[in-house]
C-alpha cells in the first residue's frame, strides 16, 4: 500500500453512478462515516456533481473527479487549472503526452493528485484494434505508463489485470487505482478485465474502485462494508 495512505477506509473509492446531486446525498448518508472517498463522474458532474464535490470536501469527504480530460494541452492546462479550486484529491486525463504535460502544468503547486487512464477497463484486443492501435492491451497499458511517469503524472488507472505490470514500470511511489472491481459473486456487467477486491490488492493496487455492486445492493452499506472486510483482510 502507498505509504501517504493513512486510514484504510480510503483504499475504497464508491462511485457515484446516479442521476441526481439528491440520489447521490441519500447514498452519501446510507454508507456513513463507513466510506470516506467518492468518485464523480460525467453523468453526476454534468447534473451538478461539482457543486457536490464542494460539499464532500467541506464535509471531510475525498473526492475522485473521473472526467479523463483530453483535449490539446493548453485547453487541458487551463481545465486542470480551474478544477484545483475544488479542492478533490485526484483528477484523470487520458494517458496522451501532450494530455499528460498540460495537466501537469494546469496542476501547478496544488495538492491536487493527477490520474492517467491508460486502457479502458471496458476495452480488451479487439476494442483496441477497432480503434486502429496496433497494441495489445496488456503492451498499451505499458507504454502509457512509461510515459506518465515520464510527464510527472501522480498516479495510473488501469485494470486490476494489469496493476503488476504498472507497477514494475512506475515504481512504489505513484498511486494505481483500479476500477472495474468486482466483489466474488458479482456480475462483470460492461467490465471485461476484472479481479475482486482482494486479488487486486494483493497484486499491488492502492484504491479500488466499486459502483454498482454497493450502489445497487439492497443494502448498500452492508455492500460497501463486505467490500472493506476484503481489503483489510488482504492488506
Amino acid at each position: 500500500m502507498n505509504p501517504k495512505i493513512n486510514d484504510v477506509r480510503d483504499r475504497l473509492i464508491v462511485a457515484l453512478d446516479v442521476p441526481t446531486v439528491w440520489d447521490a446525498y441519500r447514498l452519501v448518508s446510507t454508507l456513513g462515516d463507513g466510506v470516506t472517498f467518492y468518485k464523480i463522474g460525467y453523468r453526476l458532474a454534468f447534473a451538478g456533481g461539482l457543486d457536490l464535490a464542494r460539499q464532500l470536501v467541506a464535509e471531510g469527504k475525498k473526492v475522485f473527479l473521473d472526467l479523463k480530460l483530453h483535449d490539446i494541452g493548453n485547453t487541458v492546462t487551463e481545465g486542470v487549472d480551474s478544477l484545483t479550486k475544488l479542492g478533490v484529491t485526484f483528477l484523470t486525463v487520458h494517458a496522451y503526452p501532450q494530455t499528460m504535460r498540460g495537466a501537469v502544468e494546469g496542476r501547478g503547486d496544488a495538492d491536487l493528485k493527477l490520474l492517467a487512464v491508460t486502457a479502458l477497463t471496458s476495452y480488451d484486443d479487439g476494442d483496441l484494434r477497432d480503434a486502429g492501435y496496433g497494441l495489445a492491451v496488456r503492451d498499451l497499458v505499458r507504454l502509457r505508463a512509461e510515459q506518465a511517469r515520464t510527464a510527472g503524472i501522480d498516479g495510473i488507472v488501469c485494470s486490476a489485470a494489469e496493476t503488476a505490470i504498472v507497477r514494475e514500470v512506475i515504481g512504489p511511489d505513484m498511486v494505481i487505482v483500479t476500477p472495474g472491481i468486482r466483489p466474488s459473486g458479482s456480475a462483470a456487467g460492461d467490465q471485461k478485465r476484472t479481479l475482486t477486491p482482494a486479488e487486486a490488492i494483493r497484486v499491488g493496487a492502492d484504491h479500488l474502485v466499486v459502483g454498482r455492486p454497493i450502489i445497487r445492493a439492497a443494502d448498500p452499506r452492508a455492500a460497501a462494508g463486505a467490500v472493506m472486510d476484503e481489503i483489510v483482510a488482504a492488506s
